[in-house]
């Protein structure tokens, strides 16, 4: 076997050897010649001589991952037993049980079966550890790892045993994997008599047709503006984007533009088609989660003056990726060109090409940051993501509610509580109670839920630096009256900060029930960019002046 492995890698280096020969006249492909040929070398040796017996397969996935690594975030291998996450993230579809899965302790865990998908046909219920996939115990394995073993073959059982509170024993449930599609737009809705809501979370294959789809249903039901939501959505494929700006933008607008290394990439993309909605108002939602496609989308609407922005900076890449086919069955997912909204502006935030001594990626400075005008005239800034004509900050948590979140704490309460209470009042009537909230107060003191705050982080590294300055004994006595107005209690806490954890225990409490719609559903009706963006499209005079 030896021997065979040693006659391939002979073989290989003897062909890129061969094979690259005749291109050392170009000092260029000379290089990459050499390099080639001392890694195929290097990898021959290894395998023939470290003393453990290694794979090279993994070794050399490892390098190439590595290699890349050092490029950009974006350029990424895809080996053979990758193909599914490939086609997830191009067509947002795969075959499974369609619940999200997640690390908890030393467990993994169902965090959210989807609605009416496998999982939840076969009673799976966030918060069941998982114990075995088909007889193989899940213990010490990776989140990837299970994943694969939940996937497979549509139409195929498994059986998968879980571990549930208040259940002595294992429960076995059998689930029939199925085509899962994920939604490019899980939920749009009218805000009120007027307003469509629209939220779009994936540029997928089907990232179009969805949205058209939202806007004819809402034209039907008398809406006369819309809010298109990109909140949290990290991009996908480029045509998707030009295409859903098509449908508010008269044919033959400018969208987007790309420019690379290679004249192949330097393309131009126009609306090819008459839009849509042409004349409806429209807020379009962005924060630090928006990049990529949904910059392009954001981005175009900007420049030509068709939406007004609402909500925080976006990320900024304004990099384009090409998938391309490799040998066996692999894929390389390689930046190949940066895109330009109709402005003429890049939005890309992060320099790439000129690294930092350590190896960190610097900001595009201010200094090289250059002003361009959308097409009636308004400033907009390239070198650093897409500003909203409305700025609206993430608001600063109390350090209780992040704490929360961290721990998981509320995740598990809400589980519990579900247990118990299979039902719960409708999204538009429910409401965190006064029983509720006592009810989790009551849960944090028995789990001994405990954090320290900022200020008594603080306090302490105050407390060492007088020590070791001599200065403690002095000032012992204000020391000590600062420690105790800075120690804090849970029921203090839990009082001073009441309605920003009520408000986000209710978010959990809809989420658990009523599924990811659900939630949307809810937080359309208490969300502060929303109501911004219906404050805007109801006034007329604002949103044109808004827009000169």
């Amino acid at each position: 076997m030896k021997t065979k492995k040693i006659l391939v890698i002979g073989l290989a280096v003897l062909a890129i050897t061969c094979g690259l020969t005749a291109l050392k006249n170009d000092d260029k492909s000379f290089e990459t010649s050499k390099h080639l040929n001392i890694y195929a070398t290097l990898l021959r040796d290894v395998n023939m001589f470290y003393v453990d017996e290694i794979n090279p397969g993994d070794l050399v996935t490892t390098s190439i991952h590595s290699m890349l690594k050092s490029l950009d975030p974006y350029t990424v291998y895809y080996p053979e037993s990758e193909m599914e996450d490939v086609k997830l993230m191009t067509t947002g579809e795969y075959a499974g049980i369609g619940s999200v899965i997640s690390q908890k302790g030393e467990n993994i865990i169902i965090r959210e079966p989807y609605k009416n998908s496998p999982a939840a046909k076969a009673g799976l219920l966030p918060g069941d550890i998982i114990l075995t996939i088909d007889g193989n115990s899940v213990k010490g394995k990776k989140i990837d790892d299970v994943s694969a073993m939940l996937k497979g073959q549509p139409g195929k059982e498994i059986t998968i045993k879980v571990k549930r509170e208040y259940q002595d024993k294992p429960l076995e449930k059998k689930a029939i994997r199925e085509k899962i599609q994920l939604p490019s737009v899980p939920y749009f809705g009218m805000v009120n008599d007027s307003i469509g809501y629209i939220y779009l979370t994936s540029f997928t294959d089907k990232a179009a047709a969805d949205v058209r789809k939202g806007i004819i249903e809402l034209k039907n039901k008398g809406a006369k503006a819309m809010i298109l939501d990109l909140r949290g959505n990290s991009g996908g494929l480029l045509d998707q984007a030009v295409e859903i700006v098509n449908y508010f933008v008269p044919k033959d607008s400018k969208v987007v533009s790309t420019k690379g290394k290679m004249k192949q990439w330097d393309k131009e993309y126009n609306a090819d088609k008459n839009p849509i909605a042409p004349d409806m108002p429209l807020a379009v939602l962005i924060d630090r989660g928006s990049a990529s496609a949904s910059e392009i989308v954001s981005g175009a609407l900007q420049d030509l003056d068709r939406a007004v922005l609402i909500g925080e900076r976006s990320f900024g890449k304004g990099l384009v990726q090409t998938v391309r086919d490799l040998a066996y069955n692999t894929k390389l997912k390689v930046t190949t060109a940066k895109y330009y909204i109709p402005s003429g502006r890049c939005i890309q935030a992060l320099d790439y090409s000129h690294r930092n001594p350590d190896g960190s990626v610097g900001k595009v400075p201010d200094s090289l940051i250059t002003a361009y005008t959308t097409k009636n005239g308004r400033k907009v800034y390239d070198g650093g993501g897409i500003t909203p004509d409305i700025k609206i900050e993430e608001p600063e948590f109390a350090n209780i509610t992040k704490q929360l979140v961290i721990k998981d704490i509320t995740f598990d309460f809400i589980n519990d509580y579900a247990l118990r209470h299979p039902e719960i009042a409708p999204i538009g009537q429910f409401q965190i109670t006064d029983e509720i909230y006592d009810e989790f107060k009551t849960y944090l003191k028995n789990k001994n839920f405990s954090y320290e705050t900022e200020s008594q982080k603080m306090l302490e590294k105050l407390i060492n630096t007088a020590k070791n300055e001599k200065y403690y004994d002095s000032s012992k006595e204000e020391i000590e009256k600062l420690k105790k107005e800075f120690t804090h209690s849970i029921d203090r806490d839990m009082s001073l900060f009441k309605e920003e954890i009520s408000q986000f225990l209710a978010e959990q409490f809809i989420q658990r029930y009523y599924f990811l719609e659900g939630v949307i559903e809810y937080k359309v009706k208490h969300d502060e960019e929303i109501n911004k963006a219906v404050s805007i499209l109801s006034d007329k005079s604002a949103y044109d002046n808004m827009l000169k």
